[in-house]
């Protein structure tokens, strides 16, 4: 008899698992369970009238390393290579990066030049953090705050306003708080391995997987820094959704997880709530927190380490000017948390994709991303702040650090509670103490998603292919 599989969570993790078990030459019974009236999570895309894309979650891809290769393999199947969008290594969106640092713009330093001579807002030449690491002693605690990580291996300038903005920019959090051995594990590896961060990276090792395709190729020979599609990245999962349609996959909307349960012959009761689902194997695609509360009482150690994970709020404000011009051309700007915590950055969409401008000619899109770590203490209450308060916000950023002072011809302002998970220190240990609670207890459950192994579009597709393949005995 064939077994039934059920994925809760209809988010992009959600999605890739489906679609890696309905490829499978021994493809289960597939049962997707989304709690809301969408498919895609945290990626979502406004498509105006006039063909205006405005993005209220992730931009835009990464296509480096074993994770971006496999997100790109992912595109080409589902046959959307026309749709790319590339940033090329040539494209002012790849080369220009800015930092807002004491009331001014700082373009972050590219090439040789930049590093062997003092750029502000830097005191000294970086290359002396690249000499610091080459020279510096291994470490010995088993995790460290990304902070305590960098300043000790390159120094204090470098962990106060690169790394500080880094966090800000990629996980909304703070560097002092988040674990070096979780958020950033191949370069946790290297000074382990290596002794230096620098030797190995030079060095490599790491995931790897056989993908190759005609766009893999064209991404490695165009030097991408990042891509999206021409109609936002929400057809990434609407593709997906469509694909798992022509494959039988059993899709259900507004079918909330209540509780999850085994029955006496062990497999798995899922109550949602209008009627009950059955099924061998689940893959938990919900945040740990969501998984956490729907776990049955003898599961209780388990429900507490997914309780134990944390997370942040995001205020995202869209703008779009027309007539106006940007003082620089680049991807876009973050601002370290001694300057303004309530701002993370400000992203200049039109520079890195004009395609999504519209039809109504030139335009300039901004998104300005606010709060994160700091959301509460910053802004306010993310269940309660106004539109307005994180529109005058966004605007009085733009007007200060970009000079746009006009009217906005459209906004749009999403506030995405509880978004992005924080590895803070231990994480890991978590995670190991989970895998063997699975392990012992033998229970047919696999966890993916972003609470886990990586907040990225890429690590959350792979983690679900990797989680797919143990699941049915192949190898990824």
């Amino acid at each position: 008899m064939q077994r039934t599989v059920a994925v809760l969570g209809g988010g992009v993790s959600g999605l890739a698992a489906c679609y890696y078990l309905a490829r499978s030459p021994q493809a289960p019974k597939v049962i997707l369970l989304e709690g809301s009236s969408r498919l895609g999570g945290w990626i979502h895309s406004t498509r105006t009238e006039d063909g205006a894309v405005f993005e209220h979650g992730p931009r835009g891809i990464r296509p480096a390393g074993a994770v971006g290769r496999n997100t790109l393999l992912m595109v080409s199947e589902l046959g959307l290579d026309a749709d790319v969008l590339p940033v090329c290594g040539d494209h002012p969106a790849s080369k220009n990066r800015y930092l807002y640092v004491g009331g001014s713009l700082h373009k972050l330093p590219s090439g040789i030049g930049g590093i062997v001579r003092r750029v502000p807002p830097f005191t000294r030449p970086l290359v002396w953090s690249g000499l610091k690491d080459l020279t510096a002693p291994r470490g010995s605690e088993a995790d460290e705050s990304i902070h305590v990580f960098v300043k000790r291996r390159f120094g204090q300038e470098l962990a106060d306003i690169i790394i500080d903005c880094l966090c800000r920019g990629v996980f909304a959090g703070d560097c002092r708080a988040l674990s070096m051995r979780s958020c950033f594990p191949a370069l946790f590896q290297a000074e382990k391995t290596h002794r230096s961060v620098i030797l190995g990276m030079i060095l490599g090792g790491g995931k790897s997987i056989p993908a190759d395709s005609p766009l893999i190729r064209r991404a490695q020979k165009e030097r991408w820094s990042q891509w999206s599609l021409r109609n936002g990245m929400e057809a990434l999962p609407e593709a997906l959704a469509d694909f798992l349609k022509h494959r039988a996959v059993e899709i259900h909307r507004d079918a909330s997880v209540k509780r999850l349960d085994r029955t006496a012959t062990g497999r798995w009761q899922i109550s949602l709530e209008d009627g009950v689902v059955e099924a061998d194997h689940v893959i938990s695609a919900l945040p740990a927190k969501a998984l956490a509360k729907s776990l049955p009482n003898w599961a209780e150690p388990l429900s507490r380490e997914l309780s134990a994970f944390s997370t942040v709020s995001v205020g995202v404000v869209n703008l779009q000017y027309k007539g106006v011009k940007l003082p620089v051309m680049g991807f876009g700007h973050l601002v370290p948390s001694f300057e303004d915590s309530s701002l993370l950055g400000v992203v200049y969409d039109s520079v890195a994709f004009p395609e999504q401008d519209g039809s109504r000619g030139p335009a300039v899109r901004l998104t300005v991303m606010l709060g994160g770590a700091w959301f509460t203490p910053s802004l306010g209450d993310p269940d309660t702040i106004s539109d307005a308060t994180l529109v005058n916000r966004a605007r009085a950023a733009v007007k200060e650090q970009l000079g746009v002072s006009s009217e906005p011809s459209r906004t749009i302002v999403k506030v995405h509670k509880a978004c992005i998970p924080q590895y803070t220190l231990g994480h890991w240990k978590n995670l190991e103490t989970i895998a063997n609670y699975l392990k012992e207890r033998q229970l047919p459950l696999s966890l993916v998603g972003a609470s886990y192994e990586g907040v990225s579009v890429n690590d959350c597709i792979f983690n679900s292919r990797k989680a797919v393949s143990s699941l049915l005995g192949e190898s990824s």
